[in-house]
């Protein structure tokens, strides 16, 4: 069976960071594409960072320039470096990875931004 968990969340101030792990387990395949996706309350579950495995990356709008997504070579690991947040940065932050006709999500990690 395949699980991804995620850990790292928790609750920091205003242009702190933290960095959220993913880690994949029963699955030997590698995912062609791994991506951190986020849903706050009252709003839909909306892409953070992706990185395909070839390496390249891709970020919405609302984060580029303060988080990084980094991928273990050919691997199914995971992990989102978040810099200067911001409380609209708070949400529940999950881990995805897809394959042809698969697609996996772990059960997410809160990370609450507040003073």
């Amino acid at each position: 069976q395949v699980q991804l968990v995620e850990s790292g969340g928790g609750l920091v101030q205003p242009g702190g960071s933290l960095r959220l792990s993913c880690v994949t387990s029963g699955r030997s395949s590698t995912f062609y594409t791994m991506g951190w996706y986020r849903q706050a309350p009252g709003k839909q579950r909306e892409l953070v960072a992706s990185i395909n495995s070839y390496g390249s990356t891709n970020y919405a709008d609302s984060v580029k320039g303060r988080f990084t997504i980094f991928r273990d070579v050919g691997g199914n690991t995971m992990a989102l470096q978040m810099n200067s947040l911001k409380p609209e940065d708070t949400a529940v932050y999950y881990c995805r990875g897809r394959l042809p006709g698969e697609d996996f999500w772990g059960r997410g990690t809160q990370v609450t931004v507040s003073s």
